[in-house]
């Protein structure tokens, strides 16, 4: 990745070769967004938006075919890396992330193909598990929100990687400072745990976007594991196992209620006052 980054910022024809080239390439077209938004991140919106345009041609073309997911990824992470740049603040681009998956899932719900195309390849399941009707719209609609919480997933993941190349040649442990100093602050988490508790009670929100609200705080437990291990010098086979155990859904929980108590609590700051 280090390597891609040298190349980007070499000029804009490099940036333009990489971002069409990379364009072409089934899932490693993920990459091209990314390219977008270290430019974005870098040189700014005029830079980033002929960068945009040339990566705007081939994904455009596989969404033309089908594979619309990494041209929904050009529009999210040129968005969330410029309001990054603007802001300078991961908090508040956590919570325009959860902004541009409610687009996508608009998205989704007026342009019904994708989701089409998923369902007619899961008809046999649902006939061996007499599953029809009312059950099947109702996993449409949770279906829908999932595939919105894993796009959302990724624009994180992606925008910080964009961040993270910016930070490797321009601003060594950069990036790394700033997921330690990831913290949602307690007016945004109250918010936050408010729209979680509506949609848990199925009141004004939709039950499946308590996915989109507690990504936020998920990223920022995260943050804050991080910091906790830095800062007690901790063994690095930590985080490992930290990784391996949030595929479990009580972990994933547990880190939101974390990022949650952090809020109030501020764990940095006092583990610096205790050291």
């Amino acid at each position: 990745m280090r390597g891609l980054a040298e190349f980007v910022m070499t000029g804009r024809k490099q940036a333009l070769l990489a971002v069409g080239l990379i364009g072409l390439i089934p899932v490693i077209n993920l990459l091209s967004p990314v390219v977008v938004g270290l430019v974005m991140l870098r040189k700014g919106m005029r830079e980033a938006a002929i960068v945009f345009v040339w990566g705007l041609l081939p994904l455009g073309a596989w969404a033309m075919v089908g594979d619309v997911p990494p041209l929904m990824m050009l529009f999210g992470i040129s968005g969330l890396t410029w309001l990054l740049r603007e802001s300078e603040s991961w908090e508040f681009t956590l919570l325009a992330a959860i902004v541009v998956v409610i687009a996508v899932e608009f998205y989704f719900r007026l342009q019904p193909a994708v989701l089409d195309a998923v369902f007619q390849q899961l008809q046999p399941y649902f006939q061996q598990n007499n599953i029809q009707g009312l059950a099947v719209e109702q996993l449409r609609e949770t279906m829908t929100s999932i595939i919105g919480s894993v796009y959302m997933f990724l624009a994180i993941v992606l925008t910080m990687l964009a961040r993270w190349m910016q930070a490797t040649l321009f601003n060594p442990g950069g990036f790394k400072n700033e997921i330690h100093l990831l913290r949602i602050e307690q007016k945004v988490a109250i918010g936050l745990l408010v729209f979680m508790l509506l949609a848990s009670f199925e009141v004004l929100v939709p039950p499946p976007w308590i996915l989109y609200f507690m990504l936020p705080l998920v990223f920022s437990g995260i943050g804050l594991i991080h910091a906790v291990v830095a800062k007690r010098k901790l063994p690095g086979m930590v985080l490992v196992a930290f990784y391996l155990l949030l595929a479990l859904p009580l972990v994933v929980q547990l880190v939101v209620l974390l990022a949650l108590i952090d809020s109030w609590y501020d764990f940095r700051t006092r583990i610096d006052q205790a050291t």
